[in-house]
C-alpha cells in the first residue's frame, strides 16, 4: 500500500500520517503474531524453544563441537548456549563430554532422542525469512534492515541487546 502526503498545511497530512502509523503498527503485529504462532507450533512438535532448536541443529551439525563454536555460529552470548545446553541435556537430546586430548574443553554431542527432535521439528519462521531475504535483491535487503533499525530506535530499543533470532522470548528461557 502505497501512501503520498499532502503539504502538512492542509489537514490532510494528518489524517494520511495516522493512516501510514496505523498501517505499520498492523504490519509490525502480523510479524509479533507470526512469531509467536511458529514458536508455538515449534513447541508443540518438540517441545523447544527456537533457540534450543537452533542449538541443538549446530550440535547435530557437527563434529567435536564445542559450546564456544555454537555461540560464535549462532551470534549468542557464551552464558546463553550454557543454559541452553544445560536444558537440553537435561532433556537427553544432547551430551556434554570432557575432550580426551584437552580436558579444559566440554564437548557435545546430540543424542538419537535429539536427532529425532530434529527430523519431527517444523520448518522454523526464521529459515522462511532467511530464504526469502536471501532472494531479495541487496537494494531491497539495505532497504528493509534500515526500515526495521529505524523501527527499532523509534521504540526504543536501538540498545537492546538481541539475537538474530525470530522468537519473541528470552532465548535462554527453559
Amino acid at each position: 500500500m502505497a501512501f503520498l502526503c499532502a503539504p502538512a498545511n492542509d489537514g490532510y497530512s494528518a489524517t494520511m500520517d495516522s493512516e501510514i502509523a496505523r498501517a505499520t503498527l498492523k504490519a509490525l503485529r502480523r510479524v509479533l503474531r507470526a512469531a509467536e504462532g511458529g514458536t508455538r507450533k515449534l513447541a508443540a512438535a518438540t517441545g523447544l524453544t527456537p533457540s534450543q532448536l537452533l542449538v541443538l541443529r549446530e550440535i547435530a551439525g557437527g563434529q567435536d563441537v564445542t559450546p564456544g563454536q555454537v555461540a560464535q555460529r549462532l551470534q549468542f552470548s557464551q552464558a546463553t548456549i550454557t543454559a541452553i545446553v544445560d536444558r537440553l541435556v537435561a532433556l537427553e537430546l544432547a551430551t556434554r563430554v570432557r575432550s580426551e586430548a584437552d580436558k579444559r574443553r566440554m564437548l557435545l554431542s546430540s543424542t538419537a532422542k535429539g536427532r529425532n527432535c530434529l527430523n519431527d521439528a517444523p520448518d522454523m519462521l526464521q529459515e522462511v525469512f532467511e530464504a526469502r531475504f536471501a532472494a531479495l535483491p541487496a537494494w531491497e535487503q539495505a532497504m528493509v534492515l534500515a526500515s526495521t533499525e529505524r523501527l527499532a530506535d523509534i521504540l526504543g530499543t536501538g540498545d537492546m541487546d538481541a539475537a538474530p533470532l525470530l522468537d519473541s522470548g528470552p532465548i535462554d528461557r527453559p
